[in-house]
């Protein structure tokens, strides 16, 4: 039912079904317990939308009102987006998971990378998770220069040997094949073929007419007595480590900026609302079905979903990491020192993507139901933090599941 809720943090409004009452709980104590600034939250199965959630501000100020139109930076819930639509192809027959990536891309053949497979890049083991080399003012915002850059690095380990997170390099790794098989940038074969099929108001690359309406990010202020990650551990104290070069060695790029918005950033520059990441996941979550048309094959939607990559000490990340071709699966950390900040507890057959400060969107098969939380507060953690975790949770005890030995949700 509609539901308005008036807040001194400001007010919720919006639609929930009463079976899912507790995610309105769980979304108003963000507000109330857990420094919520503005946020979205949307759950969705098939064509029906179960949950549809606004609240807060889009401004430090509190002065501007979210809005169920406002979007928000989703940092890396944007790798779902470059990598679905690599799966859109591999579906079509235009290019398979065990191709060499040189089969498209020729001139990534180059020192020592001839072997890597079009799967190498979806799931972090190619190699390349960040640059040795110090990237130019703006290198960013630049296509050419960055696939450029890659198809010349040497790989920092054998491909396919180790993983390590491809922080900001997976939407050039990835995007570039896209873009070379159908001939579109990522940004307009994403828009074309998956935004707006599924009616998702989700964006690689915003048009200016389209910038009133982002939310300012708010950024993350560390607390006392907080353990933190093992990644975060590596950034401060070795500046030539992984985590650092992927972290730091950015040409200065900001994500929060105009200019930031325009680029097709594939791995972290995605601009959307809930709303539009539980569209996404939507067919995702129905074996492929939108509505009355078939968007994606039940077989390639399995593909999504089966882990490639578990466990090990990511070589980026520094923990244990679990990935699909693509997408992320259950990472339960919690036994670890600051595993807190570590973690992302899904069920069992569930994939999707968080994003850096807290957001996640996923498509939970087993239920039928896709899920998306945005939100402008930057938080702890480098996957899910206590905000959105817990609606995570609040999701999954609504249907009677628990957490399994294995760490994940099963009923």
């Amino acid at each position: 039912m509609e539901r308005q809720i008036q807040l001194p943090t400001g007010v919720i409004s919006g639609w929930c079904v009463p079976e899912f009452e507790s995610l309105l709980t769980a979304f108003v104590e963000n507000f109330t317990d857990r420094l919520e600034l503005g946020a979205s939250l949307a759950l969705i199965q098939g064509d029906q939308v179960l949950v549809d959630l606004t609240g807060g501000f889009v401004d430090q100020g509190r002065q501007k009102p979210w809005e169920p139109d406002t979007l928000c930076v989703v940092h890396s819930c944007t790798k779902a987006a470059t990598a679905l639509c690599l799966h859109l192809l591999i579906d079509q027959g235009r290019v398979a998971l065990t191709d060499p990536v040189s089969r498209y891309w020729p001139e990534y053949d180059q020192a020592g990378k001839g072997d890597t497979t079009v799967a190498m890049l979806l799931n972090h083991t190619g190699g390349l998770p960040a640059l040795n080399t110090a990237l130019k003012p703006g290198a960013f915002l630049d296509w050419d220069f960055m696939t450029e850059t890659l198809a010349q690095a040497a790989p920092l380990w054998t491909p396919g040997t180790e993983h390590g997170y491809q922080m900001t390099t997976f939407g050039w790794l990835v995007g570039e094949l896209v873009r070379r098989i159908s001939g579109q940038s990522l940004g307009a074969f994403f828009r074309q073929w998956i935004a707006e099929p599924l009616a998702a108001d989700f964006w690689i690359g915003l048009p200016s007419r389209e910038h009133h309406r982002v939310a300012k990010l708010a950024r993350f202020k560390p607390q006392r007595g907080m353990a933190p990650a093992a990644f975060t551990q590596h950034l401060i104290k070795d500046p030539e480590s992984i985590p650092a070069k992927a972290y730091f060695n950015t040409g200065g790029f900001k994500a929060d900026a105009p200019e930031s918005y325009l680029a097709e950033f594939g791995a972290g520059g995605g601009l959307t609302n809930a709303r539009g990441l539980a569209r996404m996941y939507a067919p995702l979550a129905q074996q492929g079905a939108s509505g009355d048309k078939l968007f994606m094959s039940p077989d390639q939607v399995q593909v999504m979903a089966e882990t490639a990559v578990r466990g090990g000490i990511d070589r980026t990340l520094m923990m244990p990491t679990h990935f699909s071709a693509g997408f992320m699966k259950t990472m339960n950390n919690l036994d670890r020192p600051g595993g807190a900040l570590e973690s992302l507890i899904l069920g069992s057959k569930a994939f999707g993507h968080a994003g850096a400060g807290g957001s996640i969107g996923f498509a939970e098969p087993d239920l039928g139901l896709s899920f998306g939380y945005v939100m402008n507060q930057m938080g702890p953690g480098i996957l899910l933090n206590e905000r959105g975790q817990t609606l995570v949770d609040a999701l999954y005890k609504s249907q009677g599941y628990r957490h399994s030995r294995l760490g994940d949700y099963r009923p």
